[in-house]
């Protein structure tokens, strides 16, 4: 094959735990792909990185710094990157942007400049915007993944953030099916959209979990404190379990800006002895707390698929999730587990209490079928070719 070559924007450098994009680099180097990240920020032992680094001009500085951080960048514009800022330049005015947002947007995106290209890959929609003619000034293809908040929340934050993108000539990566049917919601063909979910390390997480009856049962939900999870419903569903006289304990890891909220919460309902905050762990903890617990709960507001929740039903754990974007995809009603509807906490606790007291024997085959399906369809491997053929279609 030839080798292409990828550059991928982020924000930021991927950190440890942020598997989907170091697996998706590892994967497409394996199969001979140069991959080059492009970045906003980079901490200096970032640098050594997977693949090579390249920053983009840092402007948050001491005023002398910054005058001398623009002039560096207009002479760079001027004399050593001409043609694509002029470039640049033509395609901005033709379609009515400002002069002054123009000449911004040459200088702050001249790192992508830096390099030859097939394809230019922003990893999140938001990071496409206000770039959306760069693909093409630098002879690339232009390839946009959208993996949930971008699409759904964004768009309310930002009107219109998304209509000179949708215009383009754009391959897409989503997450889901729904994902791809909103997508194509904006008059995008259906065959510029691929579909590749997330994925897991199904050799790592792995489990022999069988129905093992306890007087407490013993729920589980890895996710960031954050609003869109909806771990305020969860609680409340758990608040109505006790007061049903069932015994359990909820353990929540993650960290975020809603900490002091959902623990507030927890206080309201008096359940705080049942519910254990364990904040931000490595993968190895995460896995021993899987092994320990019976039941996995997400019953987000949004969610773009959730690779907690595939971990989870390859450690055997039983699942029940919201019907949010992917999770429906995720998990299958009453084959791998159970998908509730949004915001409707009474249903959520009646379906943990029918989960309760089911029989063992069909907890295990649910659990077997999920663990199964997982293994089959959402490991890396499979990813990982999904996005060469993404590529070299």
């Amino acid at each position: 094959m030839e080798t292409k070559r990828i550059g991928l924007v982020l924000s930021n450098v991927p950190g440890y735990s942020e598997t989907f994009f170091r697996n998706k680099i590892k994967g497409l180097q394996n199969k001979g792909f140069e991959v080059t990240l492009f970045v906003n920020e980079c901490e200096p032992r970032q640098h050594a990185f997977l693949c090579d680094v390249v920053v983009a001009p840092n402007l948050n500085i001491s005023a002398l710094k910054k005058l001398l951080t623009l002039v560096s960048l207009i002479l760079k514009a001027c004399f050593v990157y001409p043609r694509k800022s002029y470039r640049l330049y033509s395609l901005d005015k033709k379609e009515g942007l400002p002069f002054k947002t123009i000449i911004k947007q040459i200088l702050i995106n001249q790192h992508l400049f830096t390099k030859e290209l097939d394809w230019l890959h922003f990893g999140f929609g938001m990071l496409a915007v206000g770039r959306e003619n760069i693909a093409q000034v630098v002879g690339a293809k232009m390839a946009v993944s959208f993996r949930g908040f971008d699409l759904y929340l964004s768009p309310l934050k930002h009107d219109n953030c998304y209509e000179r993108l949708f215009k383009k000539d754009v391959k897409y990566h989503v997450l889901s099916q729904e994902m791809k049917t909103d997508v194509m919601h904006y008059n995008v063909p259906e065959q510029q959209i691929k579909v590749i979910t997330p994925a897991i390390d199904t050799g790592f997480f792995n489990s022999t979990k069988k129905s093992s009856p306890s007087e407490t049962i013993r729920f589980l939900t890895v996710a960031r404190l954050h609003w869109k999870k909806g771990l305020e419903y969860t609680l409340e569903a758990l608040w109505h379990l006790k007061q049903n006289g069932i015994k359990f304990h909820y353990t929540i890891i993650g960290e975020g800006s809603e900490f002091e909220r959902l623990k507030f919460a927890t206080d309201q309902m008096d359940i705080t002895e049942e519910v254990t905050f364990m904040g931000k762990l490595p993968h190895d903890e995460v896995k021993k707390i899987m092994e320990q617990s019976d039941i996995y709960l997400q019953y987000s507001i949004q969610e773009g698929f959730c690779n907690a929740v595939l971990e989870a039903q390859a450690m055997g754990l039983l699942c029940v999730v919201s019907n949010a974007e992917g999770l429906s995809e995720n998990v299958l009603h009453n084959k791998t587990g159970w998908v509730v509807p949004k915001r409707n906490i009474l249903m959520l606790k009646d379906t943990i209490e029918d989960i309760i007291e089911m029989a063992e024997e069909s907890k295990d085959h649910i659990r077997r079928t999920a663990m199964q399906r997982v293994r089959d369809e959402f490991h890396i491997l499979q990813q990982q070719q999904d996005f060469v053929s993404f590529y070299t279609v």
